[in-house]
């Protein structure tokens, strides 16, 4: 499969920036401290991993979501499934995701099989109980197609003002779609345009503190 691969800059020599989007791929602050606070608690994995669970991402990124809930996955000592999909349009390179995961050493035996798999361009990788897989093109066309479902959402495109396609109403209703009954999902805009396309989609939306200097983030779940 041809695709296009993000194209980037790099702040700091270690936050990789979309030029694409023109946006970091995480918190400039603390990106996993972000990802713990925003997708982890905001979604309660932490109490859900003793049972099977199926999360879905729009925006892969650099891998970090995946990354940080495998790490709770292992922590946890949990034998059950846990089945991450992500749909991602512009895949980093190999070797830009081994540049961007090394802020995060705490995480490298993890990082190193994930980097394998974007090396080898299989999209998917199978550890024990985890499992992920990589939907790569546009999540308006590859989301329709996917006939799984999430228990939980993580929704982490770039920010709705630099990347308003992944941000859609119609999209959103999609996502909604792919959700189970008592599913939940989080992100970290606040954006009212978002909050309102969720709660049109079916689901009940809650704004709750951000993480670091945003002040607002969003929880969702869809009712049983």
């Amino acid at each position: 499969m041809t695709h296009q691969t993000a194209d980037l800059d790099w702040r700091d020599d270690r936050i990789p920036v979309s030029r694409q989007f023109d946006d970091p791929y995480f918190s400039l602050e603390d990106g996993l401290a972000e990802t713990e606070h925003v997708f982890l608690q905001g979604n309660h994995i932490a109490t859900r991993l003793h049972a099977p669970l199926s999360i879905a991402e729009l925006g892969f990124g650099t891998g970090l979501n995946f990354l940080a809930t495998w790490a709770l996955h292992r922590a946890s000592g949990s034998t059950s499934p846990l089945k991450f999909t992500t749909f991602e349009a512009f895949p980093m390179t190999a070797d830009d995701m081994a540049a961007a995961l090394a802020a995060f050493p705490q995480l490298s035996d993890l990082a190193a099989p994930l980097v394998k798999m974007v090396r080898s361009g299989e999209w998917q990788i199978q550890s024990g109980p985890v499992s992920l897989q990589v939907i790569v093109g546009d999540a308006r066309e590859t989301l329709p197609k996917w006939e799984g479902k999430a228990d939980a959402w993580y929704l982490d495109g770039f920010s709705p003002a630099k990347n308003p396609e992944l941000w859609g109403a119609d999209l959103m209703a999609q996502v909604a779609g792919h959700t189970t009954a008592g599913g939940t999902l989080a992100t970290y805009t606040a954006a009212g345009h978002v909050r309102r396309a969720l709660a049109e989609a079916g689901f009940t939306v809650t704004r709750s503190p951000g993480f670091g200097r945003k002040r607002h983030m969003t929880s969702a779940e869809m009712p049983n």
